[in-house]
């Protein structure tokens, strides 16, 4: 009967996984930082500003990294779980330190102009500033919505891309509101002794946002990278555990892990006594596995039987 057929469950009519969620996330703030983009560079050409300039070279770096992150939230989502055995975390560390990068690319880009323009100081150009001003402070609000909005979606599902846009919208939101308060400055005392000097000054604002979130972001990142072993703190969980059980298995053989976004991969080598039965021993690794990974969140535990010393 045709009411009888039963298909594939699609997750419902309306749900968004966490890729999907993710890849929408990101696709919207590259979508949205090349349609701010264009009129800031037009109005940094007009004022002459080295403040709004330099932002708009940041601004284009930091639009690169955004199109990599997409690419490779897309290439997840498209590949599937099953392409890769530990999942495409170590794609998604690759683009958290590009992130990084291209921050600090941005910051010896602002350096050299702003440096620059305190050798040859010159007045910001008149006409438009009420446009400008109001440009700026739509890009500040937009940023500082994305910040929050990327914030709370890391919150419910940890990912290092989605970690990375988070710091990077918060960087440029305080980057946004210094050039603001630059703006403001310079067209509100157009005129005043010392006034050239307000557009250089503040751009270092945006050099000390830069050089913190950019050194972090690579920081932070490497470690996964190189697969650094658990931190203490679920090296003593897993002791814990195995301690609990010293009497179900009769050897030792060591712990390897590996994060793949928002998880870590756990496995645990053990030996056991050849005349143990093999439905003992499979109900000790599943009673173990699920009690690992109960108090380490985020964690998928494999128990392997072995023999001698772990490779």
């Amino acid at each position: 009967m045709a009411g009888d057929t039963i298909r594939p469950s699609d997750g419902g009519a309306g749900e968004t996984t966490p890729a999907e969620s993710r890849q929408r996330t990101v696709l919207i703030s590259l979508c949205s930082d090349i349609l701010i983009w264009l009129p800031e560079v037009v109005a940094a050409f007009f004022t002459g500003s080295v403040t709004l300039f330099a932002d708009v070279a940041k601004c284009g770096n930091e639009i690169l990294a955004t199109f990599f992150a997409y690419l490779v939230i897309r290439k997840m989502k498209k590949e599937g779980q099953f392409s890769y055995d530990f999942g495409m975390g170590k794609f998604e560390t690759i683009t958290r330190i590009t992130t990084g990068v291209v921050m600090l690319v941005s910051l010896f880009i602002i350096i050299f102009f702003t440096f620059q323009r305190l050798l040859h100081p010159e007045p910001l150009q008149q006409g438009g500033e009420f446009l400008i001003i109001a440009l700026i402070t739509v890009v500040s609000i937009v940023d500082a919505y994305q910040w929050r909005k990327n914030y709370r979606i890391a919150q419910d599902d940890p990912s290092p891309i989605i970690e990375s846009q988070w710091k990077l919208r918060r960087a440029k939101t305080f980057a946004d509101l210094s050039v603001l308060l630059a703006m403001l400055l310079s067209f509100g005392f157009h005129g005043y002794p010392g006034i050239e000097y307000i557009d250089p000054a503040v751009s270092f604002v945006i050099i000390g946002f830069l050089l913190v979130a950019g050194y972090k972001e690579i920081s932070s990142s490497l470690p996964d990278l190189v697969d650094k072993t658990l931190e203490e703190e679920y090296q003593i969980v897993i002791i814990g555990e195995l301690t609990a059980m010293f009497d179900k298995y009769n050897a030792f053989y060591g712990v390897r892990s590996r994060r793949s976004g928002s998880h870590i991969y756990i496995e645990i080598s053990l030996g056991f006594e050849p005349e143990q039965k093999m439905g003992d021993v499979q109900a000790f690794i599943d009673s173990l596995k699920i009690s690992i990974e109960k108090k380490i969140p985020g964690s998928i535990v494999s128990i392997v039987p072995a023999s001698g010393t772990c490779g």
